[in-house]
């Protein structure tokens, strides 16, 4: 399972639980235990230090550039070596 398809079967999971939790509490008189519960679900989400899926797309773009220029370095390298050994 690679990071995007686990990330977006945990944030599909995620949406899940705060759609039942909010179906649950929308007919309900006790506003305060939805604020309640998104405030114990928003930090029990920043105890686990998770990031947004743009700050993980951003990263993922960072390194998609990286590796591109990691790959054309490379190939610099083995042209001058293939020169200085001439």
């Amino acid at each position: 399972m690679s990071n995007s398809d686990f990330f977006q079967k945990f944030q599909h999971m995620a949406e899940d639980v705060q759609k039942k939790v909010m179906d649950a509490v929308k007919d309900s008189p006790a506003k305060d235990i939805e604020k309640n519960v998104r405030g114990m679900m928003n930090q029990g989400f920043q105890k686990m230090d998770l990031i947004t899926r743009q700050e993980f797309d951003i990263q993922v773009q960072v390194l998609a550039k990286t590796r591109a220029k990691l790959e054309e370095l490379e190939a610099k390298i083995e042209a001058l070596e293939v020169l200085s050994k001439k």
